[in-house]
């Protein structure tokens, strides 16, 4: 499983036009499933993602978490996390989950960070989205389980 992490001042997330989910402060996680991920790294993205020190304290150092500044998520299904670019000019995307299964991981892991007390906000699996967003920093991490 594979997320990719953005510290946010704001973002959204839209499908044939409407916005289906937006955040002020927090994080934006594009989320990929791999064949092979089971809850239980689900549950170790979840708890890593809500307890990293990626915001600024007082001093201007990255000290907070999420929860410490009471900040929000918005996540987004991102199979393409999962291309291997290693052979040629196209991506294969043989190491993503069937649908079925990334779905129902993509959902538990949004009701992981819930049970942490964190405001979720979610994409539609699935669906073409457009995503807007306004990075703060900017501040990036990619995390793998």
């Amino acid at each position: 499983m594979k997320a990719l992490l953005q510290r946010v001042s704001r973002a959204s997330v839209e499908v044939e036009g409407k916005i289906v989910g937006q955040i002020e402060q927090g994080l934006l996680v594009f989320l990929g499933v791999e064949k092979g991920d089971k809850q239980e790294n689900a549950d170790f993205l979840a708890r890593k993602i809500c307890n990293l020190r990626i915001f600024e304290d007082e001093n201007g150092k990255m000290n907070l978490s999420l929860s410490d500044v009471k900040g929000k998520m918005l996540v987004v299904s991102q199979f393409t996390l999962c291309g291997d670019t290693s052979r040629g000019n196209r991506p294969g995307f043989d190491g993503a989950a069937l649908p079925a299964e990334a779905n129902a991981l993509y959902e538990y892991f949004s009701n992981q960070v819930r049970a942490f007390g964190i405001d979720v906000e979610n994409g539609v699996f699935g669906a073409e989205m457009k995503v807007s967003l306004l990075n703060d920093g900017p501040v990036t991490f990619m995390l793998e389980k």
